[in-house]
C-alpha cells in the first residue's frame, strides 16, 4: 500500500467524527488540522512537531500563513493541477485571506471529492465543487517512507 492509499484509507475511518476545535481523536472530535494530525500519527507514528494552541481565526489578524508554512516543512508540495487521491488541500476561505482550512482529496476526475472536518458538520466527504476548487491555495502529498 502506498502512503497516499494509507492516508485515504485512514481519512475514511474518520468520517462521522464530530467537529471539535483543536481536537485530533478519531470518533471523538477533530477540526481540520486535527484530522490531518490524526492521519499523520496513524501513518507515521509521532507527530512531526508540537502544535501550539490556536484560535479559530488562526493567524488571520497577523496575516501569517501558519498552516501553509507548516505544510511546506512536513509535506511535499505539488502543482495544483497534479491532483491525486490522498493529497492534502489547503484552502483560503476568502480571497486575499490566509490559508486556514484543509482536507484530503478522496476522488479525482469528473466528480472530485475531499474529506475534511467542517464546523457544524464534523468529518465529512464533500464534493470538490467549483467554489471549493477556487479556494485551493496549495496542494501537497504526504512524503513516502518518512518516519
Amino acid at each position: 500500500m502506498t502512503v497516499a492509499e494509507a492516508v485515504l484509507a485512514e481519512a475514511r475511518l474518520w468520517l462521522g467524527t464530530p467537529y471539535q476545535h483543536q481536537a485530533s481523536i478519531r470518533a471523538v472530535g477533530a477540526d481540520c488540522l486535527g484530522l490531518l494530525r490524526g492521519i499523520w500519527r496513524k501513518v507515521y507514528g509521532e507527530e512531526p512537531e508540537p502544535v501550539p494552541a490556536y484560535t479559530e481565526d488562526w493567524a488571520e489578524p497577523d496575516h501569517r500563513e501558519v498552516l501553509l508554512f507548516a505544510a511546506h516543512r512536513w509535506l511535499q508540495a505539488k502543482h495544483l493541477a497534479d491532483a491525486a487521491a490522498g493529497d492534502v488541500l489547503l484552502f483560503r476561505m476568502r480571497e486575499g485571506s490566509i490559508a486556514k482550512h484543509l482536507g484530503i482529496q478522496s476522488h479525482v476526475g469528473a466528480h472530485p471529492r475531499f474529506i475534511h472536518s467542517y464546523t457544524g458538520h464534523g468529518v465529512i466527504e464533500s464534493s470538490l465543487s467549483m467554489p471549493w476548487q477556487r479556494r485551493i491555495a496549495a496542494r501537497f502529498c504526504f512524503p513516502e517512507g518518512a518516519k
